[in-house]
Order: structure tokens, then sequence, then C-alpha cells
């Protein structure tokens, strides 16, 4: 008689399967990148042809020819004139501050260097580094500012350079963040009043170029005040690239919070949670994990957009370089200046995209174990 295996003896395997080896990983030689099909040849051909033309040209006016002491006279008729940074290096980095004091915004970018570095590992996302970057920030204004610890005061229309770059930056995102959360989170309420309030917030303000922005705190907001009543430039600049930068956070975070399935919330509220522990330990931190790229892009956007406050008044580090480049005593070295402030630039957002980068795999490496 045949005997019916049960659905546990016909299904469920007892014996251990046999480790299989990795399929072999595809490398492809150089020659295949560069040479591989007709189009690639006609990049490669046309890169090395312009690499041709450019390279040596690039070579004898930055170093055959280029100037690295001396004064202007020695810049006459010549290349590159590194003498002009080797003069000015300070005034781009720092703008007009006093000289004598100028290690005061020295030691504003070395806090932030050092906050920044401290705060790369994940495991350092503590409230411990909240309130070192609350300390940090508190120490650069009071550095920059003075007036008190015996350090002489300096109006911020001093102010200038790259310390106004990072202050700028750090200080406009971190205001902006909890305010774009919020508009994130109204945009998605049922509640019709707040969400036509979050949504024409959001539409105004992308509307607007930030230049308007910065024009209407710089000439129409001293206008509206009573007299005799002032606001500091650098809070008005402040303030106009804070309410910009949120808006567009708030739309990265909408699409986040869109891209959540429904079950997330269902499951959280059938656990007992509530909308505010629901949202700040389950949807958010999901939300912002999914929108990593979009939010680095606007940080490096805001980044490169601090170079419009000089609207204001301000002299940030593209403002001071164009500054001391129109230095009489000197033969207009505009070409080393600009080039000298873009490699600043590039550095602070390569080094931001590179590490977004390794956050998004990190965060997807966690997602599939």
């Amino acid at each position: 008689m045949t005997t019916i295996a049960s659905p546990t003896e016909a299904f469920v395997r007892l014996d251990a399967t046999a480790a299989q080896p990795s399929p072999p990983r595809r490398r492809r030689s150089l020659a295949h990148v560069f040479l591989g099909d007709l189009l690639s040849v006609f990049v490669t051909v046309a890169t090395g042809a312009m690499l041709i033309a450019i390279v040596p040209k690039l070579l004898s006016w930055a170093v055959v020819n280029g100037v690295w002491q001396g004064d202007g006279s020695a810049c006459q008729d010549a290349g590159a004139c590194w003498a002009f940074l080797r003069e000015k290096y300070r005034f781009i980095l720092f703008g007009i501050y006093p000289p004598g004091e100028q290690w005061r915004p020295a030691c504003v970018v070395l806090i932030f260097f050092g906050l920044v570095l401290w705060s790369l590992p994940p495991t350092h996302w503590t409230r411990k580094t909240l309130v070192l970057w609350l300390a940090g920030l508190t120490a650069a204004i009071i550095l920059m500012a003075g007036g008190v610890l015996g350090l002489s005061e300096v109006p911020t229309s001093s102010w200038g350079g790259l310390p106004i770059t990072i202050l700028l930056t750090v200080i406009s995102l971190g205001a902006a963040f909890p305010l774009a959360v919020a508009l994130a989170l109204g945009r998605q309420s049922s509640l019709k009043g707040i969400h036509l309030m979050s949504v024409g917030i959001i539409e105004v303000i992308r509307g607007l170029p930030l230049l308007s922005l910065l024009f209407i705190a710089s000439v129409v907001l001293p206008i509206m005040l009573p007299d005799g009543m002032t606001i500091d430039k650098f809070v008005r600049a402040l303030v106009a690239l804070t309410i910009f930068s949120a808006a567009y956070i708030a739309e990265v975070l909408r699409g986040g919070l869109q891209a959540l399935p429904p079950g997330q919330r269902e499951a959280a509220q059938s656990l007992g949670l509530g909308w505010l522990a629901t949202t700040r330990l389950i949807i958010l931190p999901q939300a912002i994990r999914k929108v990593i790229p979009p939010l680095t892009n606007t940080v490096i956007v805001m980044v490169k957009n601090t170079s419009l406050v000089l609207v204001v008044g301000l002299f940030d580090l593209l403002s001071s370089g164009r500054a001391a480049a129109t230095d009489p005593a000197w033969p207009a070295p505009y070409k080393e200046t600009y080039l000298f402030v873009a490699v600043i630039y590039f550095l602070i957002c390569f080094a931001i995209s590179r590490y977004s980068r390794w956050l998004e795999q990190r965060v997807a490496i966690e997602a599939r174990s």
C-alpha cells in the first residue's frame, strides 16, 4: 500500500544545503571602458583632444609663467599672480574683520570644523551632540561679536569671508529644519485651515527668488519698522535664508512622508501610540532616510546661496574675494581670486555630497540586514 506523505514530510527539508560559491565579479578593462563602443571611442578622443589643447596652456599660465613672490608690478604681463593670494588670503577668508583680531574668526572656523568631524558618525547623533552644537554656536557668536570676556566689540558690518558663509549656512539650516517639519506635516494635515496655511506659505516662498527675499529684508523691512527701530543686517539675512530653506526642505520631507505606506501609521496606532509619538519615533525617521539625496542637494544649494547676502551689505566669502580683486595696486587678478574661492566652495560641497553618499549606502545596508 502506498503511503501519502504529510505536508511536513513533503515540503520541509531537513538536511543542510552545501554552500555555493558567489558569482564571479564582472570586471571591465580600461580598454573596454574607454574604447568599448563607437560612442566611447568618440568621447575618449574628444576628451583627449581637449586636454591636449588646454593642459599645456594651463600649466604655462599657472606654473611656468606664474608669479609666486613680489608685488603688483611683478605680475604685469605674467601668468598667474599667486603672489596676490599670498598677500590677500586673509582678507578673502575674513573680509574687513580687524586684522589684529582675525584669530577670532579663524577659531570660529576651527570650532565648526571640529563639530562637523564629531557629528559624522551616526553613533554621535545624540543629545550630547546637540548640546555641543549649541555651545559651539554660542562660542562662535561671542568670538565674532565680542563685547564680553575682554574681547573688543566688532559689529556685524565688519564680519565677512568664510565665517559669514559658515554661520549663515549652519544657523539658517538648523533653524529651518524644525520649521520645515511643521510645514510638511501641516501640508499633510487633514485639518483644512492648517493645510491651506502650510500650502500658502510653501508655495509663496518657493515662488519667489531668494534675491527678492533678501531685497525685502534689506530695503522694504526697514521702511515698515517704527521710527528709531532697526534690525541688524546679519539677522535680516539670516531670517530670509531660514524662510527660504524651510520651504524647500518642507517639500523634500513631504516627498518622504508620501513615500511611506499607510500601514506604518496604522501599525503604530494599533500599538496604542499617539500622533506625536508615532510621528516622532516612526514616521519622521523613515521619511528622512528616504530623502537623504534631495536633502543633501538642498544643503549644498544653501551653502552657495549665501553668496547673495551682499544685497543686505554682508561680505561673504565670494564678496570678500571680489572686493580683494579690485585693489588698484594689483593687475586685476580675478582669475586667481575666483579660482581660490571656487576651490573652497568645491571642497565644502564635495565633502557634503560624499558624506551623503556614504550615509545613503549605510542606510541601504541597514535596511537589507
